[in-house]
């Protein structure tokens, strides 16, 4: 009864109606170690998209898109942006270094047309973390200290990444927001921040007016940028239909959690950082690409089940071209690994499969693929989380017949001769998801 003695009107009993759940975002994750050519998938996906994001990790991963004559190189971009009627998206859990972003961007310009306007097509999360110079500093240093003490570093790319995630992590990072709302604030912790890593690294050289006065100056030009990520992405889930991409960077044994680690990035790039890196619910995650190269490489150190420490390697790093985007370095090579890619699918539960650079296996007699892995003359059905336990364990692999054509030409599938059709189909049925 209200005070009156009138009953207060009744709410209607009935199904409260759900919201609809939204455009789906389709994405694209590499399956091994990186390097798997993801940047190439994103760009034929990308043609008809309007919105591209990226996630997770800084300019520490390497996307190259070759777009007629012109090759691009993407480490913080989404490759998507050559594309003039796409918005890029840059999530929160990226880390975001700036000088490399306006460098990245300018190189970029000077080589075609395809990234004219660049800045009025990116939007960056307020809530994206900041790499600065001494991040990176610190990053070597960390290196140096590793090989030092163990003998052995992680091979980094000594871009800051690690010591930027550990500061968010530590709960002493700062935002893009922090950048754009009070400088004098952020000054403040900038100090702070910096002290703290000169006391953990003393050989730590760090000007501190020289990188505030480079960030003050970074201000006018980010400020349109950087938007309230959640509510940009809110609005485009559930706004008029789009074609919402996001491409992963690294890829599934490189994932700080699910890796051969410690020898892995510092973000999670397998599926659940789409969530955690947009700030998107799991519901509108659609297609799941899983990159798969025909064979297997990986940059650095780490175990490698089926590395050819061979002239077969040797065969596949000349052929396949695999030098690292970001580092250089020549990748190490070897047969494609089953059990790596069915534990890569357990955790991102692929919708489907993009197979790359089947290409260059044309030239193999024979092509192997590894099914099993055996330890103490028993085979293990999980991917051993301990380096260790890694490099003890033994490769069963079943052995194809290759399939000697140039194959470079072919644009359907039924055009690959049989061998090679053969060799798609049983990486398909052993994982049990189609490729595309």
């Amino acid at each position: 009864m209200s005070e009156n003695g009138a009953s207060a009107p009744r709410v209607p009993n009935g199904e409260c109606a759900a919201r609809p759940p939204g455009n789906k975002v389709t994405v694209v994750l590499g399956a091994q170690w990186g390097d798997e050519g993801k940047g190439k998938l994103v760009d034929l996906l990308a043609q008809d998209a309007d919105i591209v994001c990226r996630c997770q990790g800084g300019n520490n991963a390497g996307h190259t898109v070759v777009v007629g004559s012109v090759e691009y190189d993407f480490h913080l971009l989404p490759s998507g942006i050559i594309n003039p009627k796409v918005i890029a998206f840059i999530g929160n859990g990226v880390v975001i270094h700036l000088p490399g972003l306006f460098e990245e961007a300018e190189k970029n310009v000077k080589k075609g047309k395809g990234l004219e306007g660049w800045e009025k097509r990116l939007i960056i999360s307020d809530r994206a973390h900041i790499v600065f110079d001494f991040h990176q500093a610190a990053d070597g240093i960390q290196e140096q200290q590793r090989q030092e003490q163990a003998g052995k570093n992680l091979g980094t790319t000594k871009k800051g990444i690690g010591p930027v995630y550990s500061s968010k992590a530590a709960r002493s990072g700062l935002r893009m927001c922090d950048l754009v709302s009070d400088f004098g604030e952020f000054s403040e912790r900038f100090k702070v921040l910096a002290n703290q890593y000169k006391a953990i690294y003393p050989t730590l050289e760090i000007d501190l007016e020289g990188e505030l006065k480079k960030l003050k100056g970074y201000i006018q030009r980010i400020k349109p940028m950087v938007r309230d990520g959640v509510y940009f992405i809110h609005e485009a889930l559930h706004g008029p239909p789009k074609k919402i991409l996001v491409e992963g960077a690294n890829a599934a044994l490189l994932d700080i959690d699910f890796g051969t680690y410690p020898f892995v990035t510092s973000s999670n790039c397998t599926v659940g950082g789409v969530c955690t890196g947009l700030g998107m619910p799991p519901q509108n995650v659609g297609e799941v690409y899983g990159v798969v190269k025909a064979y297997t490489t990986r940059v650095g150190i780490g175990a490698f089940p089926t590395e050819q420490d061979n002239e077969i390697g040797e065969l596949l790093q000349t052929r396949g071209k695999e030098v690292g985007v970001t580092t250089g370095r020549k990748r190490r090579c070897g047969w494609l690994d089953l059990v790596l890619l069915r534990y890569a699918h357990m955790i991102n539960g692929f919708t489907a499969l993009a197979v790359t650079k089947l290409d260059i296996l044309d030239v193999f007699p024979e092509i192997k693929v590894g099914v099993a892995y055996i330890l103490n003359g028993e085979i293990i059905p999980h991917f051993p989380a301990n380096q260790e336990v890694l490099n003890k364990v033994e490769v069963q692999y079943e052995t194809f017949p290759g399939w000697d054509t140039d194959i470079s030409n072919a644009r359907t599938f039924n055009e690959l001769p049989v061998n090679a059709q053969n060799y798609v189909r049983f990486i398909e049925m052993e994982l049990g998801i189609p490729g595309k």
